[in-house]
């Protein structure tokens, strides 16, 4: 098997540029839980956005949630602005199925109708299931579905790990 290096800290870089870009002065960053919602923290931060960023789970919305349960993020959605006519900018460390987003994005819809919702990703390792594609993705990789690719938050940094899921 070939090992698969990704500098989590330079495609951070990338992503920053990204957003940026897709940044209009009203839209309202959103991380998805877990590795979502330390990216938009970090760029809220570095791109010096007024305002805070949310956070949004998908555990309540999952099409999986009967055999998951309530996992780790179920109370994680706190979205401190008002959704409503508002461009959203997803962000998320990981793109694989679309499953989770578009969990995330029937629980934004809960909070109201925003005027767009945009998708920004550290890393889109394909295999989708669902019709759901990033605007942005720092890298695009590809892993066995036995595979699982994971950020870790190591104080203010960022690294990838490689998890087999069988």
């Amino acid at each position: 098997m070939s090992t698969l290096l990704l500098d989590a800290e330079a495609l951070y870089v990338e992503l920053r540029a990204g957003v940026r870009r897709l940044l209009q002065p009203d839209t309202a960053m959103v991380g998805i839980w877990s590795g979502g919602a330390w990216l938009a923290e970090r760029l809220q931060d570095d791109l010096q956005r007024p305002g805070a960023h949310g956070v949004i789970s998908s555990t309540l919305h999952r099409d999986d949630f009967g055999s998951r349960g309530l996992a780790g993020g179920a109370d994680a959605t706190s979205l401190p602005f008002d959704v409503e006519g508002r461009p959203i900018l997803l962000i998320d460390d990981v793109l694989y199925t679309g499953r989770t987003v578009r969990a995330v994005i029937n629980e934004l819809f809960d909070f109201g109708r925003p005027a767009s919702v945009t998708l920004a990703v550290l890393v889109d390792r394909g295999g989708r299931e669902l019709p759901i594609e990033p605007a942005f993705a720092a890298a695009r990789v590809s892993l066995p579905r036995g595979q699982r690719l994971a950020l870790a938050k190591e104080g203010d940094r960022f690294t990838f790990s490689i998890q087999d899921t069988r």
